[in-house]
């Protein structure tokens, strides 16, 4: 099957939305719950909640927000992918947990993030396509220059 540039722009266009939404709504339910979420924080360890949430926010909802519009998403997609890897250790720490119940749930957690982490490496890997900013400011891709460094001669 053949695709053309615009369905694979609009396919790609569309997955960086679907994958962003989940960090743009944790964006916005921090905001609406600092306390909690500072609470949350300082019981799994996390230095400096109070300055931390914001961190959080910061990266979920304007990376996602980033993520979306296809602005510098090549460097939004890595930073999202080490906060949801970081998330996954300390949050859903599955093999920790004693209770059969929570420990599932927090399994089923932590693989959903290694999904969410697929999701990002696929927008490092290959751009964000001709429908994002970066297209617009002509953003070089990285696997482009990769390829043309690999081509001259030395």
């Amino acid at each position: 099957m053949k695709t053309d540039n615009a369905e694979v722009s609009a396919i790609s266009a569309i997955g960086r939305l679907l994958i962003a939404l989940i960090f743009i709504r944790g964006g916005i339910n921090k905001l609406g719950s600092i306390a909690a979420t500072v609470a949350t924080m300082r019981n799994h360890g996390i230095p400096y909640p109070d300055i931390l949430v914001w961190g959080a926010i910061a990266l979920e909802l304007g990376g996602g927000l980033m993520l979306v519009a296809g602005l510098y998403a090549r460097w939004v997609a890595l930073a999202l992918f080490f906060y949801t890897l970081t998330l996954a250790l300390i949050f859903h720490a599955y093999w920790t947990v004693s209770d059969p119940a929570a420990a599932r749930t927090d399994a089923n957690s932590f693989f959903g993030h290694l999904s969410m982490m697929g999701g990002m490496l696929f927008v490092v890997a290959f751009g964000p396509g001709a429908y994002s900013v970066d297209a617009l400011m002509n953003v070089p891709a990285t696997a482009s220059i990769a390829a043309r460094r690999l081509r001259q001669p030395n």
